[in-house]
């Protein structure tokens, strides 16, 4: 790490410890995170502080290596999408420890991959659950723009939404209820081919 993002590094954090949230920081700890440092900032104010930032490679992959909750939000809004290759975003994903890091981090960056698609559904074959929570909501962030999949795409993201359906884990079960219903808002023809799904989500919700 160089002097300059050393420096910016530390910045950060002085300017996140001025918008310290005690009960919230308190609140999110209860609720299971596990992050050496919560500060407790809030979103609109993490946005605020990566718009004063800038794009910027090196001080988003420092940011992520931190074991602060805040750093780790920022970072994928900082990282700029151009120098964000897919062995970087595997990375990423594979040291994604919370829902919040996936959720934040597939808004600010993820979607705006030029690889998004291929990515997503090669997470969401994945035995691993941070990949397939990446990848449903990767998906669902692409249907909500109007993007309609290919016939054998079609094909294998309604067998895995059917698959996925079933699993345990509730982060994943929520994106894929959110991607399904996000497909079927896309045309009638989409619409019609998740319906099956749409039915089946009905009686288990």
């Amino acid at each position: 790490m160089t002097p300059e993002i050393q420096e910016q590094l530390r910045s950060v954090k002085q300017t996140l410890r001025s918008f310290m949230n005690g009960p919230v920081s308190q609140s999110m700890r209860e609720k299971g995170l596990g992050y050496k440092v919560i500060f407790g900032v809030e979103w609109p104010r993490l946005m605020a502080m990566a718009q004063d930032l800038g794009k910027h490679h090196d001080l988003a992959q420092a940011l992520w290596k931190e074991d602060i909750r805040e750093c780790r939000l920022l970072a994928g809004l900082v990282q700029p999408v151009e120098s964000f290759y897919p062995e970087i975003a595997d990375i990423w994903v594979e040291s994604m420890h919370y829902p919040e890091e996936a959720q934040y981090t597939v808004l600010s960056l993820m979607q705006y991959l030029p690889y998004a698609s291929d990515k997503a559904f090669q997470w969401v074959a994945s035995p691993d659950t941070m990949q397939q929570l990446c990848g449903w909501l990767i998906l669902g962030r692409l249907f909500m723009k109007g993007g309609p999949l290919r016939q054998q795409s079609e094909d294998e993201f309604i067998d895995q939404a059917e698959a996925a359906l079933a699993t345990d884990n509730a982060a994943v079960r929520q994106a894929v209820r959110n991607a399904v219903m996000k497909y079927a808002l896309i045309g009638d023809r989409e619409q019609h081919r998740v319906g099956r799904l749409l039915a089946l989500m009905e009686q288990t919700s």
